[in-house]
């Protein structure tokens, strides 16, 4: 059976299952991957008291979009501005069960995802993503994209005893649209 990857917002069933999957355990495994030098993570007793913090607030934004596998929800891509006024725009991805991890949904759902805020922002010239040198995944499936590396802030992300380098790529309207129709 071929997989189906779909984005669409996350309504109360898929955020019970992200819930599940991501946010009950102490010390998740995603979270070492997903910036974990900001030390931001918190884990909820229940569902209910999950339903009442920020982070499930944050999941209903509009610039958050769930990704689906065979219509059950494995994580989110999001899109913040990093400074609207010059229309420079980041997005993000997160997976939380590590047994989705490795199959290409990451690559899918993020390529979907750039194609639709290219649509959406007519305006827009470059997509941004930034990462970090500790996520080796996330740096392979930017440059499987076509994602140029822009950036590399060497040192600044200090985690458990250790230096990292802060990674920033992104692609430009051009460049995906070319990629794109080839």
């Amino acid at each position: 059976m071929t997989n189906t990857i779909t984005l669409s917002p996350l309504n109360e069933e898929n955020l019970l299952h992200l819930f599940q999957a991501g946010f009950q355990e102490e010390k998740p495994l995603w979270k070492n991957y997903a910036a974990p030098y900001f030390d931001d993570y918190q884990s909820y007793p229940d569902f209910e008291t999950f339903k009442r913090s920020q982070r499930y607030k944050w999941f209903q934004k509009n610039s958050v979009i769930g990704i689906q596998v065979n219509q059950q929800a494995i994580g989110c891509l999001s899109y913040y501005w990093e400074c609207q006024a010059t229309r420079w725009l980041e997005v993000g991805i997160e997976i939380y069960d590590p047994s989705n991890w490795n199959k290409g949904y990451g690559t899918l759902a993020l390529q979907a995802w750039i194609e639709q805020l290219f649509y959406d922002f007519k305006d827009l010239e470059h997509i941004g993503l930034t990462t970090w040198s500790g996520n080796p995944g996330m740096m392979k499936t930017a440059e499987k994209l076509g994602m140029k590396k822009e950036a590399q802030i060497r040192k600044v992300r200090y985690w458990q005893g250790h230096y990292y380098d802060s990674i920033k790529y992104g692609v430009l309207r051009k460049e995906w649209s070319f990629k794109n129709h080839q």
